[in-house]
């Protein structure tokens, strides 16, 4: 159990949240949501210890080992990777060093002989015979080959990096497991066994991700942090998301019902506090009326964007067949003698490891890039808006945010231009900042109302959940259900492929894979197992 009371922290003028009183207790597992900036990170570093409060306190109960996600890819370099998971279990590791050490020595002393004895004893009882082993099923699991497990962390990429110091916070059965976006870099058969590992999990985890099914699958409660405070609600992310939007629907009820309460009021007051038959009455209205204040329902912070992708004509069935695509990178080929045909109703999700290919081949669609050869025939009726993987060049320049989207337009209208920036949360002042400042989320939410102001009905999306929050991830996804025009996609959020796409093309290293299904159902098709291990035979398993 963790126990926080009264927490409080600010940086500068700026109350990140306060009065917070939160209880974690075993066999739980706790999501952390919040907008972008709002503490979330802070939070876990402030539990971990690694950052101090303002005020109150963080009672963990003595001799509950915690672990943390560490952040750190190079701060375990000189250590074997099986080793390096291990390390989690600080004592553990410290015991195993000192047993080392002491066999090794060569003039082997009683004292020595007797410390032995007394190390023997306290590795046994935190299962240090099994910690090899155990650490090598977590690595399994979390897809790293055992042909990594005994070279050094410094030898190993990034990507087998993540998913060790995964490990290594999973390792030796923590009393409470602080995960900040663990599943990033992950593909999907380690995310499920994440999944599975932290349900069966019997102490407390406390996670913060931007991915729904993730919290969707593991969460028993959700910590809201939202207007400095940080409010706990049982169930889901989907349950907590469903919830929150009757509430704020019954917020502004209540809202309007007082403010006509309020007009009544008022008027009864002005018209009869004069008529002395009516003055006690008037009286005691007003003192109704005065106890009515509309400060007293906190409006909530969570903002949602408003996204809306609606096409200026209806696509024809003509829309669009590729033929004998053949795509080079820096020389290389990367896809070869490709061909498609997209349907009028088609929103496809393009899956698999071979990034490249896929971001190479959407900047073709996109007219972005051109192709080492083949064709592509596009229907007379369709209209094309591209969303690419790195947008950053688009805003190498000083334009404000309302300069750079009238660059889209042939409107001259400013309010018209606003009213997108309005809906993708930049009001006011906001939408007068250099578009050259902006961070990555913002960045995103230009280039969506980009493509709702173009009108078109064909959308190229590679990655478009990169740097957006949840809140954003979530309204775009259901802009995108709504949509009525194509979409090809690209995305690794596994809820945004499941609720979107209804056609999933995986390219493979030694072909493609098309199929009208469900993501789902794609993931668990036999067929579809059986071809992808013919075609990546000899090749990594690949990310979905």
């Amino acid at each position: 159990m963790i126990t926080i009371s009264n927490l409080a922290i600010g940086f500068g003028e700026k109350n990140l949240f306060r009065d917070v009183n939160l209880k974690f207790t075993p066999g739980n597992c706790y999501g952390i949501i919040g907008a972008n900036g709002a503490g979330k990170t802070t939070l876990l570093r402030i539990m971990s210890g690694e950052l101090q409060q303002d005020r109150g306190e963080i009672v963990v109960p003595p001799g509950a080992r915690m672990a943390t996600l560490k952040q750190n890819h190079f701060a375990y370099d000189e250590y074997r990777v099986l080793d390096t998971v291990i390390a989690g279990h600080e004592k553990l590791y410290a015991l195993a060093r000192e047993r080392e050490a002491i066999y090794a020595k060569v003039d082997f002393t009683e004292q020595d002989g007797i410390r032995a004895s007394e190390l023997e004893a306290e590795f046994a009882e935190l299962g240090g015979w099994e910690a090899e082993s155990q650490a090598a099923m977590l690595l399994s699991g979390l897809g790293v080959p055992v042909s990594e497990h005994e070279k050094l962390m410094m030898q190993v990429n990034e990507a087998i990096k993540v998913r060790v110091l995964l490990a290594q916070a999973l390792f030796g059965n923590p009393d409470i497991l602080l995960l900040d976006e663990p599943t990033n870099g992950l593909d999907l058969d380690s995310i499920t066994w994440l999944e599975e590992f932290l349900i069966e999990f019997p102490n407390v985890v406390i996670v913060v991700s931007h991915d729904r099914h993730f919290l969707n699958a593991i969460c028993t409660h959700i910590c809201d942090i939202d207007f400095g405070h940080i409010r706990m609600y049982t169930g889901n992310y989907d349950f907590w998301y469903r919830m929150n939007k009757i509430l704020v629907q019954q917020q502004k009820d209540e809202k309007k019902r007082r403010e006509d309460k309020m007009h009544d009021l008022r008027e009864f007051i002005q018209r009869f506090a004069s008529n002395a038959s009516k003055s006690r009455q008037a009286t005691s209205r007003k003192k109704v009326l005065e106890k009515l204040q509309l400060d007293d329902i906190v409006p909530s912070s969570r903002r949602f964007p408003w996204i809306s992708f609606k096409p200026d004509r209806e696509i024809g069935n003509n829309v669009l067949r590729v033929e004998n695509l053949s795509l080079e990178n820096a020389g290389k080929p990367i896809l070869d003698n490709f061909s498609l045909i997209v349907n009028r109703t088609d929103k496809i999700a393009f899956v698999g490891h071979e990034h490249l290919s896929k971001s190479a081949l959407f900047a073709v669609m996109g007219s972005a890039e051109k192709p080492a050869s083949g064709d592509l025939y596009w229907g007379q009726t369709v209209q094309v808006s591209y969303f690419p993987k790195d947008a950053t060049a688009l805003f190498d320049c000083d334009l404000s945010i309302v300069d750079w989207l009238r660059q889209y337009t042939n409107s001259d209208d400013e309010t018209y231009i606003r009213s997108f920036l309005g809906r993708m949360l930049f009001t006011g002042d906001e939408a007068l900042k250099s578009v050259r400042v902006l961070s990555g989320g913002e960045k995103v939410r230009c280039m969506l109302s980009r493509m709702m102001l173009s009108g078109a009905n064909f959308l190229i999306m590679d990655e478009p959940t990169n740097h957006l929050d949840l809140e954003a991830i979530t309204s775009l996804n259901d802009g995108l259900i709504d949509f009525s025009g194509v979409l090809l996609f690209a995305s690794h959020d596994h809820e945004f492929v499941t609720s979107i796409a209804n056609r999933i093309i995986e390219i493979c290293p030694e072909g493609i894979i098309d199929r009208y299904m469900a993501f789902d159902d794609y993931l668990n098709d036999i067929q579809v197992k059986e071809l992808r291990d013919e075609y990546y035979h000899g090749h990594i398993v690949a990310e979905i």
